[in-house]
């Protein structure tokens, strides 16, 4: 470990797809936080988005350091708290030279996946699952208008979020972030010419489904993330997550693959590199 961590500080060549730097996590020390990624060997991070604010703090990130550029887009958790209509807003911020994609955006169910029997609940209940799904759409739709891909947050509502997606095959290609899902789903969305990514879970001992995806899946499928400040990986688990940890992501998946740190970087980052910019 110690050897491949010299080589990549003298040549660095790992990208943190996901990361959440505007969050408030790294509002004290964020300077270093970059500093500390870069010599990690992470050249590149990709400052990812979840609201119309959250967008336009990723821009301004983008625009003071070096190697971060960002996407802009709603995370469907934050839907209820955006206004009707997102994409004149959206299509503006996505047109800075420094946003290399739309997202994160999609179907999460995680916290109301059954519909409650009060009517006025239900009413809420179904009002937020049409938002999401419309939210979802729009944006999709905006990454083929402007030539960008798009990041993929899925939780708990696979069909949905695949049955959404699907028609986009083609017009533009998705990475379904934070993968942790079976190695039969990869292969669904790999026949459709999307793309996954692998955070610190993989590390975890039980993500049985993301260490047998990770091993098995083909070099230039999948990419590497921390989504950051969330789901540090071992030996770090529960603490604040940096990017400089995509290099013990990397390690892990290279020993599950049989592969060195360094054949993981260059596939990992070649593939990054090729999605995360403008058509």
């Amino acid at each position: 470990m110690g050897q491949f961590r010299d080589r990549m500080v003298k040549e660095p060549m790992l990208i943190d797809t996901h990361a959440h730097l505007d969050f408030p996590e790294y509002a004290q020390d964020l300077p270093g936080v970059i500093e500390r990624a870069k010599a990690a060997g992470v050249s590149r991070i990709i400052s990812i988005s979840t609201s119309l604010e959250g967008s336009l703090r990723a821009i301004e990130l983008a625009e003071r350091f070096d190697g971060v550029q960002a996407t802009v887009g709603i995370h469907p958790c934050y839907v209820d708290e955006s206004p009707e209509i997102i994409l004149p807003q959206l299509r503006e911020l996505a047109k800075h030279p420094q946003v290399v994609g739309i997202g994160e955006t999609g179907i999460d169910y995680h916290r109301n996946q059954n519909p409650p029997e009060a009517p006025e609940a239900l009413t809420v209940w179904t009002r937020n699952r049409e938002k999401q799904a419309r939210f979802f759409d729009q944006q999709l739709t905006l990454a083929v208008e402007l030539g960008l891909n798009v990041v993929v947050h899925q939780r708990d509502s696979w069909e949905d979020t695949l049955r959404i997606l699907r028609p986009y095959s083609g017009k533009l290609r998705a990475v379904y972030h934070c993968f942790g899902g079976t190695l039969a789903q990869a292969h669904q969305l790999l026949d459709l010419g999307f793309l996954v990514s692998f955070t610190g879970i993989v590390t975890f001992k039980n993500a049985h489904g993301a260490h047998e995806s990770a091993a098995k899946l083909p070099a230039g499928s999948f990419f590497l993330e921390t989504d950051c400040p969330f789901l540090a990986p071992v030996p770090h688990r529960g603490q604040r997550c940096e990017p400089a940890y995509t290099r013990l992501i990397a390690e892990h998946i290279a020993r599950l693959r049989g592969e060195t740190p360094e054949q993981v970087a260059e596939h990992t980052s070649l593939a990054a590199n090729t999605f995360f910019q403008r058509r």
